[in-house]
């Protein structure tokens, strides 16, 4: 199991794909709801799938469609899910305006964090020992778990609700984005006191919603998905706070482009569409390398480790 490739959406399935033949492998139902974020454990383990309102944790080496744990105390949809790189605990995030963290081991809630409007999305910074994340008031805040509480907020264009945010895999920088179609880049600085952002530069990414926003692994790339039916590559490799240089747009999906997820080495990227498809693209030739068909409805959550 070299490549684990997952994707779902609206359909109320979530699917296992041969990433090379594009074959469906395995299909799970997921009666409940939606599935609006996938994850997968570093060691590939475990699926987490978040839903409204519960997110559930798959064994993927089972046979068994049913979930290993469900964990249960948002009250809205669950808009993103991320996993602790030694998957002791995970994080979601919810429209319910709260930040959860979660023991794998027994499902309950070791730590429960509130914003003042729905949170979009929250992701773990690669010290592991603090949460990062980004609300539709358009608020950004960082959050220390050995102090329990939000030690930096900032908000770049207040009533600008924030769809996305990524933090850099080396704790250079955090990215987030808007849904005017910008966004706004920070250098972050982790002292020993705490994590603080530095404005570094703005720009437009695209003209309509974006719906995801993606530093690669090498901290080289950042991938935007947009409600224009694109993903586009940017070149982060800034001096004099310039912004970053378009590299590539990929133009094939027909509707909104809501997921993407970067192969280990940068190279290739997978996207999800409310076109019904998965694509993977080679970076190198801005190619579709292959098409994943077989979801009915809108797929918004895409999820891949080829470690």
């Amino acid at each position: 199991m070299s490549v684990l490739l997952v994707s779902a959406g609206y359909d109320h399935t979530i699917r296992f794909w041969e990433a090379l033949t594009g074959v469906c492998s395995r299909t799970i139902q997921h009666s409940d709801s939606q599935v609006n974020r996938l994850a997968i454990t570093p060691n590939k383990h475990y699926l987490a799938a978040a839903g409204n309102p519960k997110v559930h944790l798959y064994d993927i080496a089972s046979t068994n469609p049913l979930p290993l744990h469900s964990f249960e105390g948002h009250t809205n949809n669950v808009t993103s899910v991320a996993f602790q790189i030694d998957t002791r605990w995970l994080t979601t995030s919810s429209e319910d305006g709260t930040v959860k963290v979660w023991d794998v081991r027994a499902p309950s809630v070791q730590r429960s964090y509130r914003h003042d409007a729905p949170v979009n999305e929250v992701v773990i910074h690669p010290n592991q020992g603090e949460l990062i994340s980004a609300d539709r008031n358009g608020t950004v805040k960082v959050w220390d778990l050995a102090e329990n509480k939000c030690t930096h907020e900032l908000t770049p264009e207040p009533g600008t609700p924030l769809q996305s945010v990524s933090c850099a895999s080396d704790g250079s920088m955090v990215v987030a984005g808007a849904n005017t179609g910008n966004v706004y880049i920070w250098s972050m600085d982790s002292s020993i006191e705490k994590t603080t952002l530095h404005p570094l530069t703005k720009f437009r990414a695209h003209s309509k919603y974006i719906t995801k926003v993606l530093l690669s692994g090498d901290c080289r790339h950042l991938a935007t998905c947009s409600a224009d039916h694109t993903a586009r590559v940017w070149d982060m490799n800034l001096s004099d706070n310039s912004s970053p240089l378009l590299e590539t747009t990929l133009r094939s999906h027909q509707r909104w482009v809501w997921d993407c997820a970067f192969s280990a080495d940068s190279a290739y990227l997978v996207t999800a569409s409310s076109d019904h498809y998965v694509r993977l693209w080679d970076l190198a030739s801005n190619e579709t390398v292959r098409q994943y068909s077989g979801h009915s409805k809108g797929v918004i959550s895409v999820a891949l480790n080829d470690v």
